[in-house]
This record gives structure tokens, C-alpha cells and sequence, in this order.
């Protein structure tokens, strides 16, 4: 096997491993609030989770032809690879450590800072105009959007339902998260998967195995499986504190957070084709939805720990990334 192709298919591979830490460090996303409000059971919860990520990934490719085209411009050949292998190492690392503290983190924000970080170290193109439009920009706009979102649907289940009882109220609910649930699972595969798809395919135009952006479907096939397998080992660190630390959720609450999630996640896909996180947008959801009780019933203290990992994620991702470059070019220099 030539060196170049060695190094490409490390970097597939990495891209791979990524998509599997994504999966079981963003299962939570999908799962924490079915589960806790016992909507699905665990097991029931996961399965659905994997199954619709698996079809989401083959839904659309905007978001992973803007992860390939508008973040970094990397070199031809195996110095390119190598930036690209950096980056990836630097979120899966991130991936790792914030699941292993059971905090949320964003999968998207940790590839991003990834890249960033690899192409700082290596003198590497980085289209900062792409990067503002596509990730800054949608950084901060999509929780305040799931914040307002999941409050104004959280207040208008209460006005519809203001005379039921709240145990009919739940039980309900308990029906309509199922779907809501599943669509958010389904939004989350098509918006995870096809970041992993958009650094296979730069690796693939850095060696000029393709110039186009398209995505190849053995690429989207292995991304999605990828992240599926990763969504069926779990997450139940992350769970814990999304679904039951930063507010007592319920079914309406459940479903004011994942059907808005959903939304959200459709929208930046579809029409801006933009990297969103999930996992910003469901944590931001579920405060907006338990406000609508009082403020106090949200764990304020908890949310900062999860705001200060958010602000951490992109930085500390880069510099991660930017020192395995800095192995990898001291080693085979």
C-alpha cells in the first residue's frame, strides 16, 4: 500500500472513531429526556435512537459539503492528511474527557476547534469568513432559538391544556414524546453524520481521489453506521445530567424540548446547511421549557458547569489537535 493511502485510510478510520465517540456522547441528546420521563425505557430508547440516526445520515449532505468546503483549506497530499488526522484527534479526545466528567459537550464545536487547531499549527489556510458565517454565528444563535423555541411551545401546551388534569395531561404526552423523541434522533443523524462525512470527503479531494464535494454512499454508509453503533454503546453519563440534574422534566416538557430540537436541527440542515449542536440546542430547550414553571425550578448552578464545558469546547479541542500535529510533525520529520 502507497504512504499516501496508508495515511488516508488512518484518517477514514479516525474519522470513524469520531463518529462512534459522537454517537454515544450525543445519544444523550436524543435519549435524556424520553428516558428520564419515562416515556421509553432504556433499551427501547436506544434502539430507536440508532435506528433513526441511521436514517437521518442519509437524508441530506449541505451540512457536509460546508464542513468540507468553508472551515480549512488543507495542503494536497499527506501533510494535509496529517492536519486532518490532528483535528480528528483532537475531538475525539475532547469527546472522551467530557463524557468521561458525564458533562455535555458539543461533538460539532470539539470537530471544529479540532480543525482550527491542526491548521493553526501548520500554517494551514483557514476560511475564517466560512467559519463566521457557518459556525460562530450558529453557535450562538441556535440555543437562544431552542431557549425562546421549547419556553413558547412549553406555554402553549400549558393554554391548550390549562382544564386537563395533569395526570391526563401525562399520560398523553408520554405517546407524543415517542415521536418526538424519535424525530429528534432522526434530526440528530442527519445533522452528526454528515460532519463526519464532510472530513472523509476533504481527505479524499486532499489526495485527489475526488474533486468534488458530493459525498460517495460507501461514506455515508460507514458514518452512519459508525455513529449508530456509538448511539447503541449509550451514554448514560451525560443522560444523568441532561435529564435529570438541570430540571425535573416531565412528558410536556419532554416533548417542548425534542420536538424543538427537531425543528431547529431541520431547518439549519435543509435550508442554511449549516453544523449545528445538538447538544447546545437540547440543553437550552429544557431550561426554556421548565422556565415556563419558574425560574428556580432550574438548576442554574448546573447549567453554568454545562455553559462553562461550551465555552471551553472549541479552544480546548484546538489545542489538543494542534499538539498532536505537533507530534506528528516532530515524529516524521
Amino acid at each position: 500500500m502507497p504512504p499516501e493511502t496508508a495515511v488516508l485510510a488512518a484518517v477514514v478510520a479516525a474519522a470513524l472513531v469520531f463518529a462512534f465517540t459522537n454517537g454515544f456522547h450525543d445519544a444523550a441528546n436524543s435519549l435524556a429526556t424520553s428516558v428520564s420521563t419515562r416515556a421509553l425505557g432504556p433499551r427501547a430508547a436506544v434502539i430507536m435512537a440508532a435506528v433513526m440516526n441511521m436514517i437521518g445520515a442519509f437524508l441530506g449532505e449541505g451540512v457536509a459539503r460546508t464542513i468540507g468546503r468553508d472551515i480549512i483549506a488543507p495542503p494536497a497530499g499527506t501533510d494535509g492528511l496529517a492536519v486532518l488526522f490532528a483535528a480528528l484527534a483532537g475531538a475525539i479526545a475532547w469527546n472522551i474527557a467530557t463524557w468521561y466528567k458525564g458533562m455535555p459537550s458539543s461533538s460539532s464545536h470539539a470537530l471544529v476547534g479540532g480543525m482550527l487547531g491542526a491548521a493553526l499549527a501548520s500554517s494551514t489556510t483557514v476560511e475564517w469568513a466560512g467559519v463566521a458565517t457557518n459556525v460562530a454565528i450558529p453557535m450562538v444563535v441556535s440555543p437562544l432559538i431552542g431557549g425562546v423555541l421549547g419556553y413558547l411551545v412549553m406555554l402553549a401546551i400549558l393554554w391548550t391544556f390549562r382544564s386537563t388534569s395533569p395526570r391526563r395531561v401525562g399520560r398523553k404526552f408520554k405517546i407524543a414524546q415517542s415521536v418526538s423523541a424519535a424525530a429528534m434522533a432522526l434530526a440528530n443523524g442527519l445533522q452528526d453524520a454528515q460532519k463526519t462525512m464532510g472530513v472523509v470527503v476533504l481527505a479524499l479531494i486532499t489526495t485527489g481521489y475526488q474533486s468534488a464535494y458530493d459525498v460517495p454512499p460507501w461514506v455515508v454508509v460507514a458514518a452512519a453506521g459508525a455513529m449508530s453503533l456509538g448511539t447503541l454503546s449509550g451514554g448514560w453519563r451525560i443522560m444523568r445530567t441532561l435529564g435529570r440534574r438541570v430540571i425535573q422534566l416531565d412528558p410536556p416538557k419532554g416533548f417542548a424540548a425534542e420536538s424543538t430540537v427537531a425543528a431547529v436541527s431541520a431547518v439549519t440542515s435543509f435550508v442554511w446547511q449549516v453544523p449545528i449542536s445538538s447538544t447546545h440546542t437540547v440543553t437550552s430547550a429544557i431550561i426554556g421549557a421548565g422556565a415556563t414553571r419558574r425560574l428556580s425550578a432550574v438548576r442554574w448552578g448546573v447549567a453554568g458547569s454545562i455553559l462553562a464545558v461550551w465555552l471551553l469546547t472549541l479552544p480546548g479541542a484546538a489545542a489538543v489537535a494542534a499538539l498532536a500535529y505537533a507530534l506528528l510533525a516532530l515524529t516524521f520529520s
